[in-house]
């Protein structure tokens, strides 16, 4: 009987390649390891994805392990849900992402972004990704009806912030996102409490309405604390936004060119350059699932319960499915027919009754939203320092966050 390796200790080393670099190694899309001591199977490629979207043969349920529960994604929330109830709180989510949702809140960036201009005009240096954490907190908590204080803005946009950089962390960095998961339920609760007893009135349509007397598959309100963790995963989501940005931004510097395409042309090239920054750059490293049905694939038996991860960084740099993978060339997306299994930045499946992510619409609005601000509304200058990020950081950024200065509204 063969062993099998706990590769825990080569995940935490090489990150988002950790993945891919086996399935290169064994010429092979699907492989059996050990992670924290649990069997697991992992894989790459579309017809991986395919396979691990089929609902028949995967769920959710006790899926993601509780560290990335407790910092990410809430414990008994979505995205550990499956079937019928699964379908049913997800038709909460896509009717309240909706289009009129990726114009308001995208509106409400563009507002705040014009607004800071006079200030950066007499700023030394802007950190970008700090200024668009803040930023598109502000105007996706506006759009959904959280109401923000002055002080508290920075608060509890650093708050979503740390919950997404704390789920691939150790030490501090872990500690500090389940602390500031712990304190966005209690404040999410609470608004959820006083929405429902009328000592919050928020406006009927609003998304802090909406998920408060929201009713489960049985006809029940959601328990407030559920309740409060679903709000957040509405808008931690779009915060995460800003991890996007700072690509952006490192995009156009180091593809210069790219800013006179863009400024003579209309919204496909927005969307071209954009979709591109999606798989080129880091983000959702993997997705994990346990098996429901017991099958073989590939010459690998799939027991039921397994845990099954998904290789999203290395899907989106196949070279079967993207040509010259490792080249940043926005035009791959020109014309590009949308396949919901070979571009998974986000997940993959289907918006409205899988497991994408509901609010990617609204990911992409944002992120061309601040494309046409970078280069249509000012001027800057990129000054020395480190833009590097390291691919075994999981979720990685610009080490310096992409530093600008010297701004000026353009004319």
């Amino acid at each position: 009987m063969s062993v099998i390796m706990d590769h825990t200790l080569a995940l935490g080393k090489e990150g988002y390649l950790f993945i891919g670099n086996r399935c290169d190694q064994l010429k092979t899309d699907v492989f059996e390891t050990k992670i924290l001591g649990e069997k697991a199977i992992c894989m790459y490629g579309e017809e991986a994805t395919k396979l691990f979207y089929d609902t028949n043969k995967f769920e959710r349920k006790n899926a993601a392990p509780k560290r990335i529960q407790k910092t990410l994604t809430g414990e008994n929330a979505i995205q550990g849900l499956d079937g019928a109830e699964h379908l049913h709180r997800k038709q909460l989510f896509t009717s309240i992402l909706d289009e009129s949702a990726k114009e308001a809140i995208a509106e409400n960036l563009m507002t705040l972004w014009m607004a800071s201009i006079d200030p950066w005009e007499q700023s030394e240096e802007i950190i970008l990704f700090d200024e668009a954490k803040e930023k598109i907190c502000e105007a996706a908590c506006q759009w959904a009806g959280v109401p923000l204080t002055i002080l508290g803005r920075r608060e509890k946009a650093d708050d979503f912030a740390a919950m997404v950089n704390g789920f691939g962390g150790v030490g501090p960095r872990h500690w500090k996102g389940r602390s500031a998961r712990t304190r966005t339920e209690e404040w999410m609760q609470g608004m959820i409490t006083d929405v429902r007893s009328g000592k919050l009135v928020v406006e009927e349509g609003a998304p802090l309405h909406a998920v408060a007397f929201h009713k489960d598959i049985n006809g029940f309100f959601l328990d407030e604390k559920i309740a409060g963790i679903e709000m957040i995963n509405i808008i931690r989501p779009i915060v995460a936004t800003s991890t996007y940005v700072a690509f952006l931004a490192l995009a156009l510097c180091e593809n210069p060119e790219w800013n006179e395409r863009l400024r003579e042309s209309g919204e496909e090239y927005y969307e071209m350059f954009v979709q591109e920054v999606r798989r080129f750059y880091p983000f959702t490293p993997f997705m994990a699932a346990r098996v429901k049905q017991e099958f073989t694939w590939k010459g690998q038996l799939f027991p039921v319960g397994t845990l099954v991860v998904l290789d999203v960084y290395g899907t989106n740099h196949d070279q079967r499915i993207w040509k010259d993978p490792l080249v940043f060339r926005p035009e791959r997306f020109e014309n590009w027919d949308f396949q919901e299994f070979e571009f998974i930045p986000q997940g993959g499946g289907s918006r409205e009754t899988g497991h994408r992510c509901p609010g990617e619409g609204v990911v992409v609005d944002l992120m061309k939203t601040t494309l046409d601000f970078l280069v249509n509304r000012i001027d800057y200058q990129v000054p020395a320092q480190d833009l590097s990020y390291s691919l075994s950081k999981i979720p990685t950024l610009p080490e310096s966050k992409f530093i600008i200065n010297k701004v000026t509204r353009k004319s």
